[in-house]
């Protein structure tokens, strides 16, 4: 149940709705793979706001829709619906600024999304209709993880032959509520596992686990030599070592295994950085690839996102390179109708404000659909994204419904020709 809004505050009775359309959505557990009843209820809650088609679709994504299926423009406004684990109750407290609502999702990113909803309702079905084009809002499924199985839906739904390409595209993720997002840096996560018969540990052979310590160490001098003469965070090469284990398995085999990621620049080679990591361990343990082709065509022809996996083996040691999840750096030109629709907006909301631009150097859906649909594309959403994935998430409800009147003009701007 919704708490009630503390009394201090300065925000309109009308927004109220609003405020309990965001804090219903954040009070259900939405982890990625379980969304299921957290895109259930927003479905009913378009459906109750007026949208003219409601529906859960196949991957599992909350669609609301405005205007006619056949319109001759369509606007996607794709925000995300699953969260990352972390229980924090959910409530609204007193700020400095007004009411603030805690909770996982609050941020990252369902308070994007219910921005999206509470706009799009208020632009409406007959706006849509009269200015012939289809609103389409979607809180998809999986985008905190590598498959991004919503997206990927959504962006094959649209593919220029079943439907148009969508003339532009808003991805839902915290920006602050004057500021757009215009880019956002790749990603490619990188599994080591390596396999050796098991010895004690005084005997002569290395322990198998320093083999994906040097498969991390050349990672980690590999982006360095790239960043040494890239000062900008955006343009550099990002490497992280998310996790370690060693295990002995029942085949009396020691194992070692460890996960790494990498944020990528603009332009990064990958298909070279995964053939000159194949020959660099092929060297450095004397192994040889089960399959002669990894080494050549296979490699240079990586391009993601699916899985890869390039497979060594010497006479006692065997190793393993995973690769999966790649997506590639997208950044947005500045200069196209739906960046000036938002910073217009931004400022008749408030004549005062200084709308802003930024780039981030985490991935989001937009890495998945702006290749493919190469239209007009940026990230908008109330919260600080500083806040994504802490243990203290939370949102200020003024800042969501600024934004919610920002999206609401942006829109009614862009879809007005």
């Amino acid at each position: 149940m919704n708490s009630p809004l503390p009394a201090e505050q300065n925000l309109p009775s009308k927004a109220q709705p609003a405020f309990a359309l965001i804090q219903g959505l954040v009070e259900i557990p939405s982890l990625s793979g379980q969304e299921a009843a957290a895109s259930n209820w927003l479905v009913g809650q378009m459906q109750a706001l007026g949208f003219a088609r409601a529906y859960v679709d196949a991957a599992g994504n909350a669609v609301g829709e405005l205007g006619e299926p056949n319109a001759s423009t369509t606007v996607v406004l794709l925000g995300h619906i699953d969260t990352v684990p972390g229980d924090i109750p959910v409530r609204v407290e007193a700020g400095d600024a007004g009411p603030v609502l805690y909770g996982r999702g609050s941020v990252d990113a369902k308070g994007p999304l219910a921005a999206f909803v509470w706009a799009a309702a208020r632009v409406g079905h007959a706006w849509c209709v009269a200015h012939d084009v289809q609103l389409v809002v979607v809180g998809a499924v999986e985008e905190e993880a590598a498959t991004s199985k919503g997206a990927r839906l959504i962006r094959d739904r649209f593919n220029g032959t079943d439907a148009p390409r969508p003339a532009a595209c808003i991805i839902g993720e915290p920006s602050g509520w004057n500021r757009v997002t215009l880019g956002y840096k790749g990603r490619i996560l990188l599994e080591a596992e390596a396999r050796q018969p098991m010895a004690h540990t005084a005997g002569p052979d290395a322990g198998v686990a320093t083999v994906p310590v040097g498969v991390w160490n050349y990672i980690a001098a590999y982006c360095s030599e790239y960043n040494a003469a890239r000062p900008k965070a955006f343009d550099q090469l990002l490497p992280s070592l998310r996790t370690f284990r060693t295990w002995t398995d029942d085949a009396m085999h020691d194992r070692a295994q460890a996960q790494m990621g990498m944020r990528l620049p603009e332009d990064f080679p990958v298909a070279e950085f995964v053939q000159d990591l194949a020959t660099w361990a092929a060297s450095t343990f004397e192994l040889e690839a089960e399959d002669s082709r990894q080494l050549t065509a296979d490699a240079t022809g990586y391009t993601g996102p699916v899985q890869h996996t390039l497979s060594l083996a010497g006479p006692k040691l065997a190793l393993k390179l995973h690769l999966r999840g790649y997506e590639p750096a997208w950044r947005s030109d500045r200069q196209n109708p739906l960046v000036r629709s938002f910073l217009g907006a931004i400022r008749s909301v408030d004549p005062g404000a200084k709308p802003g631009f930024v780039v981030k150097t985490g991935t989001s859906d937009m890495n998945v659909v702006a290749p493919a649909w190469q239209c007009p594309i940026l990230a908008y959403g109330p919260g600080d994204s500083a806040l994504d994935h802490t243990p203290h998430e939370h949102l200020h409800l003024w800042e969501f419904w600024q934004s919610t009147l920002v999206l609401e003009q942006a829109l009614r701007t862009l879809t007005a020709g």
